[in-house]
């Protein structure tokens, strides 16, 4: 496992590192725009480019690249939403997302305005469904970026943090244990739990206020 581990390791870090760290930002733009994010794996970019980070300088910069990709793509989606709204829903990847989605993202952004936009980076379909949808309803981009900002330096400090460390410890004590890689890989996977188990957590509390906001019949 660990032969494996470290060829993977090496090759992404015969990359260059300013390309390298272009490439993640460029990957989290095209992840946070235009419904592309339902397609293209942002956690998964941003994992990997942290496992070869080697200094401060690199680890800083990787995690503004990734801020400034992930803001400008939800800009992009927030300004198309603005021009070009209502032809993006009905178009054909528009009704693939489903006009249950569409609807329910409406909906949360009427009842809860800003926080929907803060809580949808952390949750699926709704952080590509929402920068469209805040582009076709009355927010100003000013409060749009007051909301999604600091949501975007959470989310990426905290999946760089846990990819940068992770693979150093996984460096430090490779020599010593030869299961050093199960170890490596458990730890990404727990990492994936616990996110996986906060969105199904947030999303259910979403859930039972939208429950609770909705108007009786």
């Amino acid at each position: 496992m660990n032969d494996v581990l470290n060829w993977i390791l090496d090759a992404v870090g015969s990359v260059d590192p300013i390309l390298r760290t272009v490439l993640a930002g460029v990957g989290m733009l095209l992840e946070t725009s235009v419904l592309i994010g339902l397609i293209v794996p942002g956690d998964t970019i941003v994992i990997v480019s942290s496992t070869v980070l080697e200094g401060p300088v690199e680890y800083v910069a990787l995690i503004v690249a990734v801020i400034l990709g992930a803001l400008a793509g939800e800009s992009i989606g927030f300004y198309l939403g603005r021009r070009f709204g209502p032809w993006i829903r009905r178009s054909w990847l528009g009704r693939r997302i489903g006009e249950k989605h569409w609807d329910g993202a409406e909906r949360y952004l009427a009842r809860r305005g800003g926080i929907a936009v803060f809580l949808s980076r952390f949750l699926p379909v709704l952080h590509s469904v929402i920068p469209l949808t805040v582009g076709m309803s009355a927010m100003r981009y000013r409060t749009f970026l007051a909301w999604t900002v600091p949501a975007c330096v959470l989310w990426t400090v905290t999946y760089v943090s846990v990819g940068a460390a992770a693979a150093e410890g996984y460096r430090s004590i490779s020599d010593q244990l030869h299961f050093a890689g199960y170890l490596f890989v458990g730890a990404i996977a727990a990492f994936g739990l616990v996110v996986v188990l906060v969105k199904r957590w947030l999303k259910r509390r979403e859930a039972r206020f939208m429950e609770r906001e909705l108007p009786p019949e």
